[in-house]
């Protein structure tokens, strides 16, 4: 002790000797290291990594930690970490609780889950049952030890019933903590079938349209035959449409029976984004939506459309189009485009507007492709000439469900067999064309080609649906946990998409990087604790370009015997 009373510590090492006349231990030093307030805490970290090289791994492990340290539980955490904190920073959980307010179910509970079910699809996608055993066994989800399934269908239940309110908050929390631009929003639908030849019975589900007579459906999951962008008519399937952003967000997702056509489903996603009062609407569609009763139901209430024309057998306006002289300009990249106006047969009704797209390297591929086409063709037909009629009449017969192949054959008024040089002539003059029509009059011409390029975000998405999201194959069969299903996908690719934007990466490359990051409860003779791993520089870049946090380093501890 100091003269001014302060008690000084002194750093020494030591061990325990028993005297030889009395048998007491007494301990002796064998170096002292002089006041503990100034020791070379580096230095003695060194002497004990030099101590420990000659000491087994347990055995040192154990020495440091005054007695026995053993793993019991290791799970991973980078990337439900990750897509937890994009889920509350784009208000999703709040959407959820407040929606649940009022409700008899526990609020925080229900959101727990219905997060988990999504990071799942986002993560490694599975069964409800398989989510069930993936967060009691392989996944650390804050706030949520694990469920049951009864929990999982009671949460889907829930999203279902609650999920027009839950989208529209969604939607505007989104739009505005991304500043997306909403102004043109992108239109498409796809298909998912199941693995069984037994279709749904389908009650009376639309209402028909006072004004046209064209039905607007309602939102329904049942299964039905119908047609496939699968390509398996034979199965019967569900239909799916999704709004996405031209920043590639997917704002909201639709399902319907599978029989329905893409002109029905258009007029629902519009009347449903209608109420979400948006100043300004381009839809941006495919050539499955276009159809004069559509372009006149979209530029209801102001709204605009721009869409895609079939370059073969269109109708007469589009036709006109493509016959129509004119110099191409370069925009951007090295895409071409052509702005032609084509008058319309009603007496002083505007002339429609289209602009001609066309993609240099896009007429090349189309051309190497027809000439494969044309030399398989030519190997098939070869020697034709000296074959029976039938046998030529089964050949013709078996192109015609390629119609690559048909497109480029003729018959003779012999009913000989050959190729079709004008189809081939025609063929060449559509090379790495697209035709679009809108009816927006202040959107350039390079605006127009690059917004339709967009859709290929659209197509991107599903094929992270399919993919990456294992929308099929659907694990359900009743319609609403169907849709429900469907939605649980929907939110998981909305924050892949902020994750892949925000970083610039795929989320293949992300989630495997994030997957390193684990979370390892260890036990030891104080107790036992939680304790993430170090993390990776990769993971430090990831987190950076997304503005998040890193993890606590520890999440939880325990003392022996609490």
């Amino acid at each position: 002790m100091n003269k001014d009373g302060t008690v000084v510590s002194y750093l020494q090492l030591a061990h325990n000797e028993r005297h030889p006349r009395t048998g007491s231990p007494v301990a002796k030093v064998i170096h002292s290291f002089g006041r503990a307030e100034m020791v070379d805490r580096a230095a003695l970290a060194r002497l004990v990594a030099s101590i420990s090289r000659f000491l087994e791994p347990q055995q040192a492990v154990a020495a440091a930690a005054a007695g026995e340290v053993e793993v019991i539980d290791s799970r991973r955490l980078g990337g439900a970490h990750v897509l937890g904190q994009l889920w509350e920073r784009l208000e999703i959980g709040k959407a959820i609780r407040q929606a649940a307010a009022g409700r008899r179910l526990d609020g925080e509970a229900t959101e727990r889950v219905i997060f988990a079910l999504v990071a799942q699809r986002a993560l490694e996608p599975g069964s409800k049952l398989a989510a069930t055993r993936w967060v009691a066994e392989r996944v650390f989800i804050e706030g949520c030890a694990g469920f049951s399934d009864d929990a999982a269908y009671a949460a889907m239940d829930f999203l279902l019933d609650a999920l027009g309110a839950v989208a529209s908050e969604v939607f505007g929390s989104v739009a505005h903590l991304l500043n997306l631009d909403l102004d043109i929003v992108f239109v498409d639908t796809t298909s998912t079938y199941w693995e069984c030849g037994v279709a749904d019975e389908l009650a009376e589900l639309a209402e028909e349209n006072a004004d046209d007579g064209h039905s607007v459906p309602e939102e329904n999951a049942a299964r039905m035959f119908g047609h496939s962008k699968d390509h398996r008519d034979d199965l019967p399937q569900v239909v799916i449409g999704m709004a996405v952003t031209r920043d590639g967000i997917p704002v909201r997702c639709w399902a319907f029976p599978g029989d329905t056509s893409d002109q029905e489903i258009i007029r629902k996603i519009k009347d449903d984004l209608d109420g979400w009062n948006l100043r300004r609407l381009v839809w941006v569609a495919d050539r499955g939506f276009a159809s004069a009763a559509n372009r006149a139901y979209l530029t209801r209430g102001g709204g605009h459309y721009i869409h895609a024309e079939k370059l073969r057998n269109t109708n007469r306006e589009a036709a006109a189009a493509l016959a129509r002289q004119g110099r191409y300009h370069t925009v951007a990249g090295n895409l071409r485009v052509k702005e032609v106006w084509v008058p319309r047969k009603d007496d002083g009704a505007r002339a429609e507007r289209f602009v001609i797209c066309r993609n240099p390297e896009a007429a090349e591929r189309d051309a190497a492709v027809r000439q494969r086409l044309v030399a398989h063709l030519e190997g098939l037909i070869a020697d034709s000439d000296e074959w029976a009629k039938s046998r030529r009449d089964e050949l013709a017969g078996s192109l015609k469900d390629k119609p690559g192949l048909r497109r480029l054959l003729r018959r003779t008024k012999a009913g000989l067999l050959r190729i079709d040089r004008g189809a081939i002539s025609r063929e060449e003059h559509l090379d790495g064309k697209w035709l679009l029509r809108t009816s927006d009059q202040t959107l350039t011409t390079d605006d127009l080609a690059a917004a339709y390029k967009q859709l290929i975000a659209v197509e991107r998405g599903w094929k992270d649906m399919k993919g990456a999201l294992r929308l099929r194959p659907v694990f359900h069969y009743r319609e609403d946990r169907i849709r429900a299903h469907i939605q649980l996908c929907w939110l998981a690719l909305l924050l892949i998409r902020v994750a892949e934007n925000a970083a610039g990466d795929t989320w293949r490359n992300l989630r495997h990087e994030l997957d390193r990051m684990h979370l390892v409860t260890l036990a030891t003779a104080d107790g036992r604790v939680a304790q993430r791993s170090a993390t990776t520089a990769g993971q430090q870049a990831i987190l950076g370009a997304l503005k998040l946090r890193e993890p606590p380093k520890f999440f939880d501890f325990t003392p022996d015997g609490g």
